[in-house]
């Protein structure tokens, strides 16, 4: 079986539920056929969530790492770059703000993720019916922290996994999608298409030539 880690973050800011870890643990429940996902929650604090994140992939030893994150964006953002900067707009959970700190100060200024990232988009429009699309930034609060210190760890511990980020949207019930403020997508159909972003990373390496950028 395919060994598969996952990541989702515990509640931060306001919020008392977070769909990301609501959806690692659909996913290690009913992982996509063949494959073992093992789910663990990552604290929304800068530096201990590294630690966690990186004793995780010490123990579950995976050939797969895709972290989630929550965003209020519609359907599913499949990251490109991570960055090697934190820049807090608000504290974490632990009330630290960073202003223009490196994630690691021996790291190169950015990392691409090694996901196939056009493809997933693509296989997960062709599959589910959940929207979408490269991102190309991860912002810089602890999502792009774990992005970035998920990638620095798997291109300096000197083995073959692969990785990566995605973002998902909030679900119908939190506070800003009932409120109108931001998209919302049921859990459940955000996992679906999860699982063909597992499926599709698992089977393929190597990416498709189409256009997925942007012109601002």
């Amino acid at each position: 079986m395919a060994r598969v880690l996952v990541t989702g973050f515990e509640p931060f800011d306001k919020d008392t539920y977070n769909p990301s870890w609501a959806a690692a643990q659909l996913l290690q429940k009913n992982p996509p056929d063949g494959v073992r996902v093992t789910a663990v929650q990552l604290p929304c604090v800068f530096g201990k969530s590294l630690s966690v994140l990186r004793d995780a992939v010490l123990e579950a030893d995976p050939e797969l790492v895709v972290s989630i994150g929550l965003s209020p964006r519609t359907g599913i953002s499949v990251e490109r770059v991570a960055i090697n900067v934190n820049d807090s707009p608000i504290p974490d959970n632990a009330g630290r703000q960073p202003i223009d700190e490196p994630i690691a100060s021996d790291g190169p200024a950015a990392y691409f993720s090694t996901l196939p990232i056009k493809r997933i988009v693509s296989e997960v429009q062709k599959k589910t019916d959940v929207n979408a699309w490269v991102s190309q930034t991860a912002g810089t609060f602890v999502c792009n922290h774990v992005f970035y210190g998920l990638m620095h760890l798997l291109a300096t511990e000197g083995r073959q996994r692969r990785g990566g980020f995605v973002h998902i949207p909030h679900t119908p019930e939190m506070p800003l999608a009932v409120n109108g403020q931001v998209p919302s997508l049921p859990v459940d159909a955000t996992t679906e298409g999860l699982r063909v972003v597992l499926s599709t990373a698992l089977a393929h390496e190597t990416d498709i030539p189409v256009s997925a950028g942007t012109t601002h």
